[in-house]
């Protein structure tokens, strides 16, 4: 068998940790975008799951948001919802709070806990959180099943 990449493993790990039943996938294509991981997975963007992690602007504290692939974050209505403006941090800020490369990050396994902020999915298949095989930084695959529980509150 070949071996993973560490963030894989480190997504594969945190997965078993927290009893989530889990798919992953080494993909050979790029999968950094909700297009590109649709694409590679042979799924609509809908189906997709965006991690994304903003930083609340009074508080300076990474904040997770799992978007639809098809759907773009309101940061207006996010601020509403959480009570704190959020703004787009750079790809540093973005690293040290989850380990992870932008474009690859998984909604658990980060470095750091992060504020779970994250948006209800109405997916009518199973979520899959992409990366990018040739970074090395986030180049796996994730599949989820509904059940397993990673939903809150809707923004």
């Amino acid at each position: 068998m070949t071996e993973i990449p560490a963030p894989v493993a480190r997504v594969r790990d945190a997965a078993e940790t927290l009893g989530l039943d889990i798919g992953l996938r080494v993909m050979d294509v790029s999968a950094r975008t909700a297009e590109e991981a649709a694409a590679a997975c042979g799924c609509v963007v809908g189906a997709i799951v965006k991690s994304l992690v903003f930083r609340g602007v009074a508080s300076g504290a990474p904040i997770l948001l799992l978007v639809s692939g098809a759907n773009r974050v309101n940061e207006t209505k996010v601020a509403e919802a959480i009570g704190e403006a959020i703004e787009r941090p750079d790809a540093a800020f973005v690293r040290g709070a989850t380990g992870f490369a932008i474009g690859g990050i998984p909604p658990f396994a980060h470095a750091t806990p992060l504020a779970n902020a994250a948006r209800r999915l109405r997916r009518q298949s199973e979520g899959v959180a992409g990366g990018d095989r040739r970074t090395g930084d986030c180049d796996g695959m994730m599949s989820e099943k509904r059940d397993n529980g990673l939903r809150s509150p809707e923004f």
